[in-house]
């Protein structure tokens, strides 16, 4: 999501750190830098004139002037600004604080995703908070979005109000809420119904249902890549049903990230979950200063280890480390490691949480390493039988012809394949000879591509 920014500030941080002491002009022109980096993020133009006003004085005080690192004291002055913006230190749970069953009312525009959002929360809420959720569609006016909303349900094994024809929203709520305290649920979700922009109508709609409801949250859903309108979006919203709270989706995708940035200065909002990814499980807490760091180059070491203890098998990974002690790393082995990492976001999203990773991406990009690469690996040693992963060795000519033929790749990338594997098994019996101390401190090579350009 904000790679583009990212890249951007590294470049102007890079020249500051060069210096070993910095003058007032050399901080006003990386603040200028900074600025334009913002702006062409689609950051809100008054929301950048604040940050910068607010970073600038600070920076170019003269306890960072004379300080032995002036750089590295520029950068942080930034990054604690940057998290300052995106709303503090820590996430804000959503609030279930009330006499049950708690009313979570969901707005927004059409296409934002709110009834995709809607179960994911429910689905969250049940898992981690153990609580009893039921799914209610308000929106009558999208073809089969009641249907949808009782699909996703299902997939996420939670209870949907059921379907009656004819009935408006306001009835509907009041069916949830007199179905959510008769059978104890705990909470309530209210999908209501999006337009393709703010109008009045569905502001009625939306102010009426929630005088009915009374909910404890109405969290507005916001698509991350719709830019600055977005924003405006945020502040009609909060203006006219008080929203408590934002989602934002789509932090996965390709935008350029200014939405997360502006809402939360120009509602007052917090932020409160992002969507990453298409699942059902795909969301996770916002937490500012985890963002903050990935957009100033630092990565986000904290969400790589809650992925890895929420993806990878305990038992396997401490099997593996035996089995490279003892220097018997397969091709199974590999695929399993291939898999593991698809699971926690595929490379892509476990490079963005990597500290410093900028350099080693343009290498990944040169040497031609992608997560389509990654995805033929694996074909590859699929089409492999049993004993042919075990023993590599094994595979002459006429066995590679038939690997190639069955993964739809060449004779040459399964030679590639072979190839990397070998020169990875050499450097696993190093790492192997080191004990476990040094296997942690090498990491895990099999989850890297080799054959990397040094930095």
């Amino acid at each position: 999501m904000f790679e583009s920014l990212s890249g951007r500030l590294s470049t102007v941080f890079d020249k500051l750190t060069r210096h070993g002491a910095l003058t007032e002009g050399d901080v006003s022109a990386a603040m200028r830098e900074v600025r334009v980096a913002l702006l062409e993020a689609d950051v809100s133009l008054q929301v950048v004139k604040e940050f910068i006003d607010a970073a600038k004085r600070e920076a170019i005080g003269a306890e960072v002037l004379k300080s032995v690192t002036p750089g590295q004291q520029v950068i942080k002055i930034v990054n604690d600004h940057l998290v300052k913006m995106l709303g503090g230190a820590g996430s804000v749970d959503v609030n279930l604080a009330t006499e049950p069953p708690a009313a979570i009312l969901m707005v927004g525009l059409q296409g934002s995703g709110k009834t995709t959002t809607s179960a994911k929360l429910s689905k969250l809420l049940t898992e981690k908070d153990k609580k009893r959720a039921l799914l209610a569609s308000l929106d009558t006016r999208r073809p089969a979005a009641m249907e949808q909303l009782a699909v996703l349900g299902n997939q996420a094994k939670i209870d949907t109000l059921p379907i009656v024809e004819g009935q408006d929203p306001v009835a509907i709520t009041k069916r949830a809420m007199k179905t959510g305290r008769q059978e104890g649920y705990d909470i309530v979700i209210l999908d209501t119904a999006g337009r393709l922009h703010v109008d009045d109508e569905l502001m009625d709609e939306v102010v009426a249902v929630r005088k009915v409801a009374k909910p404890v949250e109405t969290l507005l859903v916001a698509d991350a890549l719709t830019g600055q309108d977005a924003v405006n979006v945020a502040a009609q919203f909060k203006e006219r049903v008080d929203v408590t709270g934002i989602i934002l989706t789509r932090v996965d995708g390709d935008g350029r990230g200014g939405a997360a940035l502006s809402m939360r200065a120009v509602t007052g909002c917090p932020i409160k979950l992002i969507g990453v990814g298409e699942k059902l499980d795909a969301i996770e807490p916002f937490y500012p200063e985890r963002i903050a760091s990935r957009i100033l180059g630092m990565g986000d070491v904290v969400s790589l280890v809650e992925k890895a203890q929420e993806n990878v098998d305990q038992e396997e990974a401490e099997k593996l480390a035996k089995k490279i002690k003892k220097g018997g790393f397969d091709l199974n082995d590999l695929s399993s490691q291939l898999t593991q990492m698809r699971r926690m976001g595929g490379m892509s999203g476990l490079m963005n949480l990597l500290p410093g990773v900028g350099k080693v991406k343009r290498q990944l990009k040169e040497a031609n390493v992608d997560e389509k690469s990654l995805d033929r690996m694996q074909a590859i040693i699929s089409s492999m039988t049993p004993d042919e992963r075990l023993y590599p060795k094994r595979l002459n000519g006429s066995r590679k012809r038939r690997v190639a033929s069955g993964s739809g790749t060449s004779i040459q990338d399964v030679n590639r394949l072979l190839k990397q594997f070998k020169q990875m098994n050499v450097m696993m019996k190093r790492v192997g000879k080191l004990g476990e101390k040094g296997l942690m401190r090498a990491g895990m090579p099999g989850m890297m591509p080799p054959n990397l350009p040094p930095q």
